[in-house]
Order: C-alpha cells, then sequence, then structure tokens
C-alpha cells in the first residue's frame, strides 16, 4: 500500500491509509496478549489485529513511511463522552484544519465534526502534551 501510495497528494494517502488500516480486524489486548493495555508495534498489528491505539499507530507509521512530518501527526487519546469510555485516534495536521483518523469511522473527518471526542493527552514521536480543559 505504502509503494503505490508515494507521489499522490497528501489527502489521497491519507484517506488510503485509513481504508487500508481500518479492514484489519478490532481485536482486544486482552485478547491478543493477555493484558489490560498494550500498544502493538506495525508488525505485530498487521499480524494479529489490535485496538484503538494499534489503529492509531499503524496509520502514523504509515503516513511517516509516506514522508508526512511528525509535526503533523499526533495519537490522541480521548475520552468518548457518549461512551464514557477511553480512545485512541489519529490526528493529521493539514491545510489549516485537523483531520481524524479512526477506526470506529470509516471517513477521514475534520476534527471540528466531531463533538463527543475529549481530549486527554496527544503524542508523537518528539513530543506530547496534555490537553487542559
Amino acid at each position: 500500500m505504502i509503494s503505490t501510495m508515494r507521489g499522490h497528494s497528501p489527502r489521497e494517502q491519507v484517506t488510503v491509509v485509513n481504508e487500508f488500516s481500518n479492514r484489519f480486524r478490532y481485536v482486544l489486548d486482552q485478547d491478543n496478549y493477555g493484558r489490560s493495555d498494550y500498544w502493538a508495534i506495525p508488525r505485530e498489528f498487521l499480524t494479529l489485529g489490535g485496538d484503538c491505539e494499534d489503529f492509531a499507530i499503524i496509520k502514523y507509521f504509515s503516513l511517516r513511511q509516506l514522508g508526512v512530518p511528525a509535526e503533523s501527526l499526533r495519537i490522541v487519546v480521548v475520552q468518548d463522552a457518549n461512551l464514557r469510555i477511553p480512545h485512541a485516534v489519529l490526528a493529521v495536521y493539514m491545510r489549516d484544519d485537523i483531520f481524524i483518523l479512526d477506526n470506529q469511522v470509516r471517513e477521514v473527518v475534520s476534527h471540528q465534526k466531531i463533538a463527543h471526542y475529549v481530549p486527554v493527552f496527544s503524542l508523537n514521536e518528539r513530543n506530547w502534551w496534555m490537553h487542559l480543559p
């Protein structure tokens, strides 16, 4: 997938990475690794599937391989206000907007269209940020 997307527009790359990654199985960490929380590396995810942060991680590394700078990407841990559970998504900063890649949503959407996620913290390979209410 990565080799076929080289040279495409950033928007096309983000869309294809999201669609490709979302095809994998959602599997709880407890079922895959016998632990309540485990952040899988891409090889583990591609072999076993994973939970929300594993989807965010594979999307992050796929976009980095396509040349998207780390400064434009953040894995964001949110509180889902509807379900009252933690969740993780990938945020991509492009053209004066932040686009959210979510394993629970097929489309890439602007963060402005998502009201039920409250960001808790975010990170990339260089920094991490705490989000205050």
